[in-house]
């Protein structure tokens, strides 16, 4: 249902899972075994998967620290965006990769749940498109001690305000990885 023209296509991003950015998340590895299987039902359906990688003061291109998690292996023919803020769509080539595809469905998972996964989600919404979270397959550090819930009630908490989240002829939602559906949504 999004409200972009010529636009059926769906595609997965995974955002930021960096070496640097998940090596202290919560279930790291439950949520990096969650996204492999997502890349590979998206691979399976012919769905696009497009790599979002951050760049700051702490993630330094070519650095440890900056590349991706040896679990997940990015395709050449895969789409490489490169960010420097929270919502993968501003000041990045995101938005031409997708228009070039035709795409104006996303399914997001990756990291960090409390800051690039909810930018990126309320920029995808903004900008028209439809966009789902899948609630198994995003993950984020422990920062209670500044006061912040735990990681299990924050990515709770984020599936379940995304879950019933909507805007005029768009869909938001959260689906577990098992449950994900390529097939193109119509208007009910």
């Amino acid at each position: 249902m999004t409200t972009l023209v010529n636009r059926p296509n769906t595609a997965v991003l995974v955002i930021d899972v960096q070496n640097g950015v998940v090596a202290q998340a919560h279930d790291r590895d439950g949520v990096v075994a969650k996204i492999a299987t997502l890349i590979d039902k998206a691979r399976a359906a012919d769905v696009d998967v497009i790599w979002i990688q951050h760049n700051d003061e702490e993630l330094v291109t070519g650095t440890e620290p900056w590349e991706y998690v040896p679990e997940l292996v990015r395709r050449e023919s895969e789409p490489l965006v490169q960010k420097a803020y929270g919502d993968s769509f501003e000041e990045t080539e995101l938005e031409s990769v997708l228009a070039a595809r035709g795409i104006g469905r996303l399914l997001v998972a990756g990291a960090q749940t409390d800051a690039c996964i909810r930018s990126t989600l309320h920029g995808a919404i903004t900008r028209g498109y439809d966009a789902t979270l899948v609630g198994d397959a995003h993950t984020t550090d422990d920062l209670s001690r500044f006061g912040a819930p735990s990681p299990a009630q924050v990515i709770a908490h984020t599936n379940l305000y995304w879950r019933s989240h909507s805007a005029p002829g768009r869909t938001a939602g959260t689906v577990d990885t098992a449950d994900v559906d390529f097939a193109p949504h119509s208007r009910a």
